[in-house]
């Protein structure tokens, strides 16, 4: 497992240079359109938790207006279309506002396949990655519970699946994860924008705070 984690790194190394070289016309004209649809910045950081549980700042294309809450996941807001910019709509529905975490696959904080990063106050969340050794691997653009329902699975569900790839990881698993979801996405499977819309999620006591 050593050996395969090794040469997973470097691919995603490999495959975040190659992307940027690439797409970064592409990821211009995002950002231009971004800047012209609504005030605020370009890209939005948010406080994640990454390997062995240390803290990070994710990056993503922002797709909503600056007064939304922070650090409330999209899904637990009781109407975040209010909240969603008109470029947001299309780049959520793509995933294409995950573009940017290209840099944080490169800094070695993601890789390309992974448990999704966490809120830095998903308690829950995490706590329930500790049982299954979740939290001691990289984080991943995408994942095993990504693929396999995202935002309309319940935390407990979400953990399991996590914690299902820590034990199967291989490059098999890697790439039945990648083109999962190529599908998915394309599909436009899994995204769910509001908690009155989610299946079986645990809407989780431990956020206290207000979060985007």
């Amino acid at each position: 497992m050593k050996n395969y984690l090794f040469f997973k790194k470097n691919v995603d190394v490999l495959a975040a240079a190659m992307a940027l070289i690439v797409l970064w016309p592409f990821l211009l004209l995002i950002s231009i359109i971004i800047r012209i649809d609504s005030k605020g910045p370009i890209l939005f950081r948010q406080k994640r938790i990454g390997k062995d549980k240390t803290e990070f700042y994710i990056l993503k294309f922002r797709t909503m207006r600056v007064d939304t809450p922070k650090d409330m996941p999209t899904h637990l807001l009781n109407d975040p279309n209010i909240f969603i910019t008109r470029i947001g709509k299309f780049l959520r529905k793509t995933s294409l506002d995950e573009l940017p975490q290209i840099i944080n696959i490169l800094k070695g904080e993601m890789s390309i396949i992974g448990p999704r990063p966490a809120l830095w106050n998903q308690y829950d969340l995490i706590n329930e990655r500790d049982k299954y050794g979740a939290n001691n691997v990289v984080p991943g653009l995408t994942g095993w519970a990504q693929v396999n329902g995202r935002d309309e699975i319940s935390i407990i569900l979400k953990a399991k699946l996590d914690g299902d790839y820590v034990r199967n990881i291989s490059c098999r698993m890697d790439l039945k994860c990648f083109f999962k979801t190529i599908i998915n996405v394309a599909k436009s499977d899994g995204v769910v924008e509001g908690k009155k819309n989610i299946k079986n999620q645990d809407i989780a006591s431990t956020l206290e705070t207000k979060q985007e």
